[in-house]
């Protein structure tokens, strides 16, 4: 009956595969990846509420983006992940962002409908990055960022910028079958 239902959970995960950021891994140190991202075109928006809050006003805008909330009425396909920044901690600002398909450019995505959504071209260049499963709530994506830097400095790399966490399921997917990252942009040696 257990594989039945896991059999079940990974049709369905097949058959609502979606689309991810490009990269090459350039090394693996246990749980912690070193990759090379290619440039990508995001939906973004600011958002100062708490974290979850934030992340559920910020997923909405930009859903209203690619639903069609944009000056052609033009549906966007949904990409994976959600990546949310926290910004500021006193002002608990946050930025979130979607990825666009591949297939679209800066100049031919339609202008948003919400001022507060904003498109930009974005070069993570290269990232560490450490997985995680369950729910990405404010304490369990702290535990894995301290667990990342720790390992990033083990390592003797240079971050910069801010930690970035990274949601790859759908609201509706149950704990065991999650995936989220935290990742930091790290100097090129």
């Amino acid at each position: 009956m257990k594989r039945k239902i896991l059999a079940l959970f990974t049709l369905i995960g097949l058959v609502m595969a979606i689309e991810t950021p490009e990269y090459t891994v350039r090394g693996r140190y246990g749980k912690v990846e070193i990759r090379d991202y290619k440039s990508m075109v995001v939906a973004v928006t600011q958002v100062s509420q708490p974290y979850r809050s934030a992340l559920s006003e910020g997923f909405r805008r930009i859903a209203s983006y690619i639903f069609g909330g944009n000056n052609q009425k033009m549906e966007i396909a949904m990409t994976a992940p959600v990546i949310s920044t926290r910004l500021d901690s006193e002002t608990e600002a946050h930025e979130v962002l979607f990825v666009m398909p591949k297939k679209h450019q800066l100049n031919n995505l339609p202008i948003p409908n919400l001022d507060s959504v904003q498109l930009e071209e974005w070069k993570l260049s290269k990232v560490a990055a450490i997985s995680f499963g369950g729910w990405a709530t404010d304490k369990r994506a702290s535990h894995y960022e301290q667990e990342l830097k720790k390992k990033v400095q083990k390592l003797g790399l240079e971050t910069y910028g801010k930690y970035m966490v990274a949601q790859y399921n759908s609201p509706w997917a149950i704990p065991p079958f999650r995936k989220n990252e935290i990742l930091i942009r790290i100097k090129s040696n």
